[in-house]
């Protein structure tokens, strides 16, 4: 029979949200642990393509407790982000259980069950600190992309999850779908090495050739006039709900048009279907490519959840990350989940302090403390 271990609190993610969380938590000496699917801390940002660059500056990505280590003016590359992120588990000490997928999240009378692999916990709370859209959007389910699978099998195609670097692509043209952040920048790393179309309608852009110093410098003033500016507030009820209304697709941050005119990146309409195995686009060319890159984004996936939590999108139904309906289960990281700064990097922190002091609410921390089970862990 499978043995079942109770702890008190299991944060599920291991991500920046999930540690900001075991921050506040070990603050409180609570028994918690955080279980990351990953073999490495810092792994959802390591894996990504090898050029990305956050778009925030480095005093805009620190966790609670611990700056970022970097210039306040440089934007952090992906591995900068990661080894922050280890080092950060390192430092406080987090007990992080690495290579712990969970597969299911269910109740058990008065507790949580949290089944991962061989793994069975109880725990009194759960924290949900997986992120809103993990999972890659398939073209070939998408309603307006289903003629991905009517590609000749010859044009190689790939997520931009999937993308690490032009040396992984064979020559020829490349095809990038979605001009959002990422189809925008996975085309300028590709320009010098490629014929590089990129198709998708333009969503607007916020420069940074005004210079980094002025860049930095909107992004800390966007910070102090957004923090206040909660779902707890009636100006910061109305800036969520616009944005959450909002559907028009991201500004690309950093980059122009005109950056990408000078790479030789040559912008298209959308693709509109396929004429003998190769892409058309709305306005009829037909396109002779190798490779199709699909930036067409993320998707929520909460199957994995088995609890009346979520509304008729599948969205979490929550107040600042606290489910009403399922008292002791929380959620950190959401887009818009106490202000527009939730999501992001810099918005960890706080969301997380809030939903730690609604579990402190709830009753005293359990025994052992974290220290013991940071020891039975790697002990």
């Amino acid at each position: 029979m499978m043995k079942t271990e109770r702890i008190d609190t299991v944060v599920i993610g291991g991500g920046q949200a999930g540690l900001a969380a075991g921050y506040y938590l070990a603050q409180q000496r609570r028994d918690f642990v955080i279980l990351d699917a990953h073999d490495r801390t810092g792994d959802s940002w390591r894996k990504r393509w090898d050029s990305l660059r956050l778009f925030t500056p480095a005093s805009f990505n620190h966790l609670p407790g611990m700056p970022f280590p970097k210039p306040t003016g440089r934007f952090p590359t992906k591995d900068e982000m990661a080894g922050y992120l280890e080092t950060y588990v390192a430092r406080f000490q987090l007990p992080v259980l690495l290579g712990a997928r969970v597969d299911e999240l269910a109740r058990d009378g008065d507790r949580y069950l949290i089944a991962a692999g061989a793994r069975r916990l109880k725990a009194n709370h759960v924290v949900v600190a997986t992120g809103a859209y993990p999972t890659p959007r398939a073209p070939a389910v998408e309603p307006t992309l289903v003629f991905a699978s009517q590609l000749d099998p010859a044009i190689t195609q790939l997520h931009s999850a999937g993308y690490r670097g032009p040396g992984q692509l064979r020559n020829g043209a490349v095809l990038v779908v979605g001009a959002g952040n990422s189809g925008v920048e996975i085309a300028l790393d590709l320009a010098p090495r490629h014929h590089v179309w990129l198709a998708g309608r333009n969503t607007g852009f916020i420069p940074a050739n005004f210079g980094r110093f002025s860049y930095e410098f909107g992004v800390v003033i966007f910070q102090a006039l957004m923090q206040p500016l909660t779902v707890d507030t009636p100006p910061g009820r109305w800036l969520v709900r616009r944005a959450r209304e909002f559907t028009g697709g991201h500004p690309v941050v950093g980059v122009t048009p005109e950056d990408l005119m000078r790479a030789g990146v040559q912008r298209v309409p959308r693709v509109a279907g396929v004429s003998r195995g190769r892409p058309v686009l709305e306005d009829g060319r037909v396109l002779d490519v190798a490779t199709v890159i699909w930036c067409t984004g993320f998707v929520r996936d909460y199957r994995w959840i088995k609890l009346p939590v979520f509304d008729g999108n599948g969205d979490p139904i929550h107040h600042r990350g606290v489910a009403p309906t399922e008292p002791g289960l929380y959620f950190v990281g959401l887009p818009f989940q106490s202000s527009l700064l939730s999501g992001l990097v810099a918005g960890a922190g706080p969301d997380a302090r809030h939903i730690v002091q609604q579990i402190g609410a709830r009753g005293s921390a359990a025994r052992p403390t974290y220290e013991g089970r940071l020891e039975h862990i790697h002990g």
